[in-house]
């Protein structure tokens, strides 16, 4: 587990979806999934995609951090699956102006079948508020550079 975040955290990779998913996350949809990441940022970006789900549960939470790594990841698309959830549960996704706590940017909530697309970048910087209540599950797609 790293310092800043604590969760659950599974990998697609070398998984065999059961059928009602495989067409979700086959090679053509990826495909059109990256083509539509390259449009919406002007960018060029590699075939591979990795793919992993988070889980966040009661106390747990991810601090401040920019997932910066050169050569790495340029892209992110997390989408959300949280059916039902409230703002008392916690879990809300911060986006920072500079590494200070309190220099918020923007805060999104986990609503269910929504997603949110930005650029890993050193100010990049985003959190997730601590769980009170439930469990938080988030689908993150990450993209990296041609």
């Amino acid at each position: 587990m790293a310092d800043f975040y604590e969760q659950y955290e599974f990998s697609f990779n070398d998984v065999i979806l059961p059928d009602p998913l495989a067409d979700a996350f086959s090679s053509s949809a990826m495909q059109d999934l990256r083509q539509h990441m390259e449009l919406l940022f002007g960018v060029d970006l590699s075939t591979r995609i990795d793919i992993t789900a988070h889980r966040l549960s009661h106390g747990q939470r991810i601090r401040i951090h920019n997932d910066f790594i050169p050569g790495e990841e340029s892209h992110r698309l997390l989408i959300q699956l949280n059916r039902g959830w409230k703002d008392a549960n916690g879990g809300l996704l911060v986006f920072f102006n500079s590494s200070n706590p309190s220099d918020v940017h923007r805060v999104l909530r986990p609503l269910h079948n929504t997603g949110v697309v930005f650029e890993i970048s050193q100010s990049s910087l985003h959190a997730v508020t601590p769980i009170h209540a439930g469990d938080r599950y988030t689908l993150v797609f990450s993209f990296f550079p041609a």
